[in-house]
């Protein structure tokens, strides 16, 4: 199984951590994590936008999920949520931290069936239910 973990790189990076370690959970059980912040397939030279974006559709092309980290603001999480919900329509868990108010109503407000959103409080409970979700999705 191969699963694109999406987080915010430039926009909000308050929940970095928790992105990183949903990385770190996902590579734990055996299953590819493709993310430009895994260092197995960090770039050893800069890209420019148009290369980081064309990777990252090829690297959502070729998942069989998604897992996102949207706690915080980011536009290219949104876009990479959409891509995969509507372009793909492959399964996507939006994670957030409870201590969040609101997340994006785009998000929250989402109807499709392979939209799964769910809130977190620590690092236990957020391997909680991305374990749930794999189980659920494995191929």
């Amino acid at each position: 199984m191969i699963v694109y973990c999406a987080g915010p790189i430039r926009g909000d990076q308050t929940y970095l951590k928790s992105y990183l370690e949903i990385i770190q959970y996902v590579e734990n059980l055996g299953i590819t994590a493709l993310s430009e912040m895994n260092s197995k397939f960090a770039s050893s030279i800069p890209l420019t936008d148009r290369q980081i974006y064309t990777r990252d559709v090829k690297w959502i092309d070729g998942s069989d999920a998604m897992v996102a980290e949207v706690s915080g603001a980011s536009l290219g999480v949104g876009f990479e949520i959409a891509y995969a919900l509507f372009v793909k329509k492959i399964p996507v868990l939006a994670l957030y931290h409870d201590s969040v108010q609101k997340i994006s109503s785009m998000i929250s407000g989402c109807s499709n069936p392979n939209l799964t959103v769910k809130p977190y409080k620590d690092d236990e409970s957020l391997r909680k239910e991305v374990k749930a979700f794999l189980l659920k999705h494995k191929k």
